[in-house]
């Protein structure tokens, strides 16, 4: 792995890589701290995906980093320089059933609504002017394998693009805020709709989507320049092998560099903090007649490149359904 340069071989007009949503002139300053790289919790550990190897992040950088990957966002800068020498160390398979959530305890947690159009029509809601933000509390915050305890009968599911800070954002230009991502991974945004829709004139986004494991997220950390295009990503979910949703980010109202100008405009954004960035179509609320999570099924989320989760769910206590 190494990090991105000028000479490197490129993709825009300039001879440079260009992510869209910048300016030519500002993608340097975007590429000059990013890194190709994956990092997963495995075992509660902090790894480097190195193909089908989990190289132990703490035990190769001789304890310059520790083992906790929600620690490491607060080094990020310095984690990258290391990463960037393609270290070598301690390393076992890398084995999807002991993955846990990439950042398990950020501070923040935003959430964003009616962000793709194609959702935004199926729910017969008018495109926002502004980003309609919310949060699911770090609570709710699970793995990409854990088994879910449902809250009712009217539990739904939302795929989405999960951005990670890797370090402190605050008035960030929109043409810099690719440079504040550690990366990107995949989410499922859980939601019971009873309880988001209490009362009907005032919903309660963040109560119906913070249930304990209505985040899972997964299963690994991807640097954005491992994308040719990262405002450009296809994403889906199935439901006992339905697909349910398949769409493209590029799909977004707001993409990921305006939303974390939008935020960051109100508020600092903490190393470790994520953005669930909104749910393309096929939701199950909207669909004739209504379409929920059941006890026994299996709801598989995927993104392409950074890969699968596959969440179970079980009759929390008391419901029936």
């Amino acid at each position: 792995m190494k990090r991105r340069s000028e000479s490197d071989p490129t993709m825009g007009p300039n001879g440079r890589k260009i992510f869209p949503q910048c300016r030519p002139d500002t993608v340097n300053n975007q590429l000059e701290s990013v890194l190709d790289m994956k990092i997963a919790n495995q075992a509660g550990r902090a790894v480097l995906v190195q193909g089908e190897r989990a190289l132990d992040i703490a035990a190769a950088s001789d304890g310059l980093f520790g083992p906790d990957i929600a620690e490491l966002y607060e080094t990020w800068s310095a984690f990258e320089d290391w990463a960037s020498t393609d270290p070598e160390g301690p390393a076992s398979a890398f084995d999807a059933d002991l993955l846990g959530p990439v950042s398990p305890r950020p501070r923040q947690s935003f959430c964003i609504g009616l962000n793709y159009r194609k959702h935004a029509e199926e729910a017969g809601w008018p495109l926002p002017d502004v980003p309609m933000v919310f949060t699911k509390f770090p609570s709710s915050i699970t793995g990409p394998g854990a088994a879910i305890e449902l809250t009712g009968s009217t539990v739904d599911w939302e795929v989405e693009l999960v951005v990670v800070i890797g370090k402190r954002a605050h008035r960030v230009a929109e043409e810099d805020a690719w440079s504040y991502v550690a990366g990107l991974t995949a989410g499922q945004d859980i939601s019971d709709r009873t309880t988001q829709k209490r009362p009907q004139s005032s919903p309660q986004h963040s109560l119906g989507k913070s249930h304990p494991g209505y985040s899972p997220i997964g299963p690994v950390l991807v640097s954005p320049d491992e994308f040719p295009d990262p405002n450009a990503l296809r994403l889906g979910c199935e439901l006992n092998g339905e697909k349910m949703q398949d769409g493209n980010t590029d799909d977004l109202v707001f993409p990921v560099p305006h939303l974390i100008a939008y935020i960051s405009d109100m508020l600092p954004m903490l190393p470790g903090d994520i953005i669930f960035t909104g749910t393309p179509s096929g939701i199950g609320s909207v669909r004739v007649p209504p379409r929920f999570i059941a006890p026994g099924d299996t709801l598989t989320t995927w993104i392409d490149g950074i890969g699968t989760m596959s969440n179970t769910f079980v009759a929390g206590p008391g419901v029936r359904m």
